[in-house]
């Protein structure tokens, strides 16, 4: 981290609010004050960024585009492969706790285009449906004619875009939520009593906290403009969302520091906005065997009538901790729910 980034946040000129310390508001002024001294007085990039470094990468040419990825091969040719898709804001970070524990399998996990340590974009723009073409192309490429997707948030609408779309390559999903953009299709009349109570508790989720979806599907080149010259707003920006969408004390405060400064080095901040902004065409239905892991304080866990509308839900498996970064908060269930999936595919 560059003695220009540390000058910027040593300068950081903070705006006040009449609810500095209400958290419902954002993230608090004096967390956030205790954060940004880390960061410019304390903390270590290149500890981290060597350890990442380190990670088995690789670059795949598939699909017109280049695939940067983590892949690890099992000393078991025969091993059977698991795809780690990540959402927003986080990164193939999300995952560095489950690596560990699937050393008996094939482990691919994608940089999606436009996150942070993927390769650049040879075109603007990347929905969700060009990300899961890609993908595709790349475990074909190394040689992967089948594979279980597991993942949640951005990450898993990539997962059923690209299992509607290869019913042959993908022999389950591991998912942690049903892709959000299928709330605005389904009529709640039409569904169980317990799937319509969700859909209203889904949109006073969106009402409430929803607004960032709004700035990042509405106005990115705005947003981007004001994360990427300031570190203090890129922090405070992906900070909320890391805490509140996750189980008490799932960060340490360099934990944190290291998925923001992910973002800050690579200038990911704008081209991550791109799956807002660009729409994706998702499968009416997906019929590949589906295990939905339901994590209590992910933002909006389904129930399994909702889930069943769109999936084929062969378990449903309900967790009384962890959040939305499940498989950081909460590894060794994570895998264990992973590898129900790669039973049910066989």
């Amino acid at each position: 981290m560059d003695d220009e980034m540390r000058d910027r946040l040593r300068r950081t000129r903070r705006a006040t609010t009449p609810w500095s310390e209400d958290r419902t508001r954002g993230i608090g002024g004096t967390r956030l004050d205790a954060l940004l001294d880390r960061w410019a007085n304390g903390y270590d990039w290149g500890v981290h960024e060597r350890r990442i470094g380190e990670l088995p990468w690789a670059t795949v040419r598939a699909g017109g585009a280049d695939l940067r990825v983590i892949h690890r091969r099992s000393a078991d040719p025969g091993a059977p492969v698991v795809v780690l898709l990540h959402g927003w804001p986080d990164s193939v970070l999300r995952f560095e706790r489950v690596l560990p524990l699937l050393a008996d399998m094939h482990v691919v996990v994608p940089a999606l285009p436009g996150f942070p340590f993927a390769a650049p974009l040879a075109t603007p723009g990347m929905s969700a449906g060009r990300m899961a073409g890609i993908i595709a192309a790349a475990l074909a490429e190394l040689g992967y004619p089948r594979y279980t997707l597991s993942g949640g948030d951005v990450g898993g609408t990539v997962a059923e875009i690209l299992a509607g779309e290869h019913p042959d390559r993908v022999a389950a999903l591991h998912l942690t939520n049903v892709a959000p953009q299928r709330a605005l299709t389904v009529d709640p009349a039409k569904l169980a009593p317990d799937a319509a109570a969700y859909l209203a508790r889904a949109g006073q989720w969106f009402r409430a906290e929803g607004g960032y979806i709004a700035e990042q599907s509405t106005r990115p080149n705005t947003l981007a403009v004001a994360l990427g010259d300031s570190p203090a707003g890129l922090a405070a920006w992906i900070v909320e969302k890391l805490e509140s969408w996750s189980g008490e004390g799932a960060f340490t405060v360099d934990e944190l520091l290291t998925w923001v400064t992910a973002y800050w080095v690579t200038g990911a901040i704008g081209t991550s906005f791109a799956t807002y902004t660009e729409p994706a065409a998702l499968p009416a239905r997906v019929d590949t065997p589906t295990v939905l892991s339901v994590f209590l304080r992910d933002t909006k866990p389904e129930p399994r009538s909702y889930a069943e509308v769109f999936l084929n839900v062969r378990e449903y498996v309900e967790h009384g901790a962890g959040g939305h970064f499940a498989a950081w908060e909460q590894p060794e269930a994570y895998v264990d729910d992973l590898r129900r999936a790669v039973k049910l595919g066989g």
